[in-house]
């Protein structure tokens, strides 16, 4: 069983920057397509970014694009992301989410999507606030 444990949240004022950590145990993170989702108080999870088995490919959704960066290290069996320009908006617990890449998971089409991300970590809270 792939077990998933996110680290890295905080309080941060607008405009700051944070980075999420995503390190697995049970089995190694270079077969799974990695993502991160959120979810804000009273909202729904929305998808934030995924990266590929070999870190080549990523995918962002719009609210986040060209402020986080999601990168991998397969050596060090853990997917990072770099969030900056942090909003307000941007406050929500941050889910670490995994994606066998023998499912078919797409990395931009499928990033997000329930019926491949069956891994979840516990969510680490992440608050942009003055």
């Amino acid at each position: 069983q792939l077990q998933i444990v996110e680290s890295g949240g905080g309080v941060v004022q607008p405009g700051g920057s944070l980075r999420l950590s995503c390190t697995a145990s049970g089995y190694t993170l270079d077969s799974y397509v990695v993502g991160w989702l959120r979810q804000a108080p009273g909202k729904e999870h929305e998808g934030v970014s995924c990266i590929s088995t070999n870190g080549l490919s990523t995918y962002y959704f719009d609210s986040v694009k060209g402020r986080f960066t999601i990168s991998r290290d397969n050596a060090k069996n853990a997917v990072f992301l770099q969030m900056d320009s942090l909003k307000p908006e941007d406050t929500a617990f941050y889910y670490c989410v995994a994606a066998s890449r023998y499912s078919g998971v797409r990395v931009a089409q499928d990033c997000g999507v329930n019926s491949f991300f069956t891994n979840w970590g516990q969510g680490t809270l992440v608050t942009v606030s003055s």
